[in-house]
C-alpha cells in the first residue's frame, strides 16, 4: 500500500474475505491560470473559486504546466493531494537550432519550448512550431 500524502510504502497481507473501507477521493477540473510566487494559481470555472498549490506540490509537472491549462485536482477529506496534466501538452519551440528541412537521416536536437523545459525534437522543427508533448514522459510526440 502506498500513502499518497507522504509517499511511503507498506507490505501487507490481507486475509481472503477482508474488507478496507474505501478512501472518499474526488477529482474536480480546474484551469491554471498563472503563478504567483512559489504557488501555482488554479480558478474553478464555474465558481471562480481559487485554488493554490505550492511549487514542492507540483514538482517536475511545472515543466509542462502552461497558462490556460485544464487539470484535474485530486482531493481527500477536502484536502488536494495530487493533479494530473493532459497527457498530451501543445507547446511553443521558442529556442533551437535552425532546422535542416525533412531529412532522411532523422537525426534529433535539444529545442526549449515556452515554459523553459528542453525537449529532444526531430531536426526539421523550427523555433516558433507548437509541438505534441507527452506530459508523463517528457518526449516529443508530434507536430500540432
Amino acid at each position: 500500500m502506498r500513502n499518497y500524502i507522504t509517499g511511503n510504502t507498506v507490505d501487507k497481507t490481507f486475509r481472503a474475505g477482508s474488507t478496507i473501507p474505501e478512501a472518499s477521493i474526488s477529482k474536480e477540473t480546474k484551469q491554471f491560470t498563472y503563478k504567483d510566487g512559489s504557488q501555482f494559481v488554479f480558478m474553478d470555472l464555474t465558481s471562480f473559486e481559487e485554488t493554490r498549490l505550492n511549487e514542492s506540490d507540483v514538482g517536475d509537472r511545472q515543466k509542462w504546466l502552461k497558462e490556460g491549462m485544464d487539470c484535474n485536482l485530486l482531493y481527500w477529506n477536502g484536502r488536494i493531494i495530487d493533479f494530473d496534466l493532459p497527457i498530451t501538452v501543445r507547446l511553443t519551440v521558442t529556442d533551437t537550432d535552425p532546422g535542416q528541412g525533412d531529412s532522411a537521416q532523422g537525426g534529433t536536437k535539444p529545442a526549449t519550448v515556452e515554459t523553459g523545459a528542453v525537449v529532444t525534437v526531430p531536426s526539421f522543427v523550427n523555433v516558433g512550431d507548437d509541438i505534441l508533448i507527452d506530459s508523463r514522459t517528457g518526449q516529443y510526440m508530434n507536430r500540432a
